[in-house]
């Protein structure tokens, strides 16, 4: 007996002690009208949410700044779930709760997602609703915003088996990978978007012709809408995102202008081919920031102008063998958002350039005919000027296991190259550099919310005024449509004619 009251006493003392802490079962409770409840937002909005596909977790904080513990008589979403919103109150899941308890100076968790049913439009639509808290009777609010996007949701692996258009009418989310049959021809139209999920590809087997136009050009990018950092770095800036395009060996006769590939990780690789036939044609784009190399291609024929590559955590460009052929164009690597050299899938050291002749890279044989001119371009990066025909620095060239030395057909004309001085008949009018401070208008870093803009930032920039003025008059406009030819500082090595900061603002991406 004596136990049976001992148990039934601390059994008490614990009710006691818990019970106060349970919604509902606090009997102190301010009822003074005046006391209100705080909130980190009045507005929790999510980035455009595709249909169908859940959104992130978004989150806001509930805050009682008053001296005394209030009763939160309910907490509910005002559509009850019917627009697709969902509510977890501090670890609990529901639409609504009743009674909820909050402590003096003390605060709570509401996380909020977002599902949103197809709404047959083009065009991103408004989704609204609000969780509602009363509070004494009376009524707060927290307003939730997103707008759904209608997409092409291409999901479990989608081969295109015949000659087809992709029209731009709405966004594609591509999953697992998409991929373009032998026999295939695809024609992108201008302003189309590609949102690539994790780890998803582009494998063309056959033939893509992508042409966009300034205005509208044709954009692959990672299919995460949201912040890393809020309102500092997106996932839309950070590298990796997904994976890669891949051109096979039996694809030829593809054309890209007006194309931005960016955030991926293994970036475009074209796989051993012959320089027999055209491979690609790329004019006015952008392939930028990708986990591993930017642009790669074995035995090909590739020709590149007007365009920039950039950013790598191995390296820009790995040209070997074949015959390659880029005009005013922009390869820089001021890669910040992860390691040079540490992500790169190629055995090869990181760098802005790599031309191969003769030199076996991975699994790819060594390809004795290599043929790489470069007319009015811009080549630079973070690390310091090293010999071009050495292991260091942004440039390797590199040749070995031949002696046919006239089957190494490359040329520098009319360039910038970050490396150390060299007299050689490969080099004409060739600018060596090696500058303390990058020479651009922004090179990333939190202080630019991670943005890069490899425009030149002054008229006394190497490479300003000094392109050959006979190639650029057959590529008399730059990537941003600015006339070189009759720019008063032109025309400008590189894929951007300088023009002052203060009148070109708006031509910045």
């Amino acid at each position: 007996m004596k136990r049976l009251t001992i148990a039934s006493c601390l059994l008490m003392w614990i009710l006691a002690f818990l019970f106060p802490a349970c919604d509902g079962l606090e009997d102190h409770y301010s009822t003074n009208p005046t006391y209100r409840l705080s909130f980190s937002t009045d507005t929790l909005a999510f980035d455009t949410v595709f249909s169908t596909i859940g959104s992130t977790t978004r989150q806001f904080m509930i805050y009682n700044r008053n001296n005394e513990p209030l009763n939160i008589e309910s907490v509910m979403l005002a559509s009850g779930e019917a627009t697709g919103f969902r509510m977890n109150l501090d670890g609990r899941k529901g639409s609504l709760f009743n009674n909820v308890g909050i402590l003096a100076n003390d605060s709570m968790y509401v996380f909020v997602e977002v599902t949103v049913d197809p709404n047959g439009g083009n065009q991103p639509l408004l989704i609204q609703d609000s969780v509602l808290f009363t509070v004494n009777g009376v009524r707060q609010s927290v307003l939730l915003e997103a707008y759904g996007q209608d997409v092409h949701l291409c999901k479990g692996g989608i081969t295109i088996e015949k000659d087809s258009l992709l029209a731009a009418d709405r966004p594609y989310l591509i999953y697992d990978s998409l991929v373009i049959a032998p026999d295939a021809s695809i024609q992108i139209e201008p302003g189309a978007t590609f949102y690539m999920h994790d780890k998803a590809n582009l494998i063309v087997h056959g033939s893509m012709n992508a042409s966009g136009s300034i205005e509208h050009p044709i954009t692959f990018r990672g299919d995460r809408l949201d912040y890393i950092l809020n309102d500092i770095l997106p996932y839309d800036r950070t590298p990796g995102q997904w994976g890669g395009i891949r051109f096979t060996a039996e694809s030829f006769g593809n054309v890209w202008e007006n194309v931005i590939v960016r955030n991926g990780t293994s970036g475009v690789m074209c796989d051993p081919s012959t320089p027999a036939r055209p491979k690609i044609r790329i004019h006015n784009s952008q392939i930028t920031n990708m986990g591993g190399d930017v642009f790669t291609a074995f035995n090909c024929d590739v020709t590149a102008t007007n365009s920039e590559f950039s950013n790598a955590g191995g390296s820009v460009l790995i040209l070997s063998g074949g015959s390659y052929y880029l005009a005013h164009c922009t390869v820089a690597n001021y890669m910040s958002l992860t390691q040079r050299g540490a992500a790169s899938a190629s055995p090869l050291d990181s760098k802005s350039l790599h031309l191969l002749h003769n030199t076996a890279v991975g699994e790819a044989p060594p390809y004795p005919i290599l043929q790489a001119h470069f007319d009015n371009c811009l080549i630079d990066g973070s690390f310091s000027a090293g010999n071009p025909l050495s292991a260091t620095g942004e440039i390797g060239i590199v040749a070995s296991a031949t002696n046919e030395e006239e089957d190494f057909d490359y040329r520098f004309n009319h360039c910038v190259l970050k490396a150390q001085s060299i007299e050689s008949e490969h080099f004409i009018e060739t600018l060596f550099i090696n500058p303390q401070e990058p020479p651009y208008r922004m090179t990333g870093g939190e202080a630019n919310k991670y943005i890069y803009d490899f425009r030149l930032n002054s008229a006394s920039t190497p490479g300003v005024g000094q392109a050959d003025l006979e190639i650029a008059r057959e590529y008399p406009m730059d990537r941003y449509g600015v006339n070189r030819l009759s720019s008063p500082n032109g025309p400008t090595i590189g894929a951007y004619e300088f023009v002052p900061e203060e009148d070109n603002e708006e031509t910045a991406e």
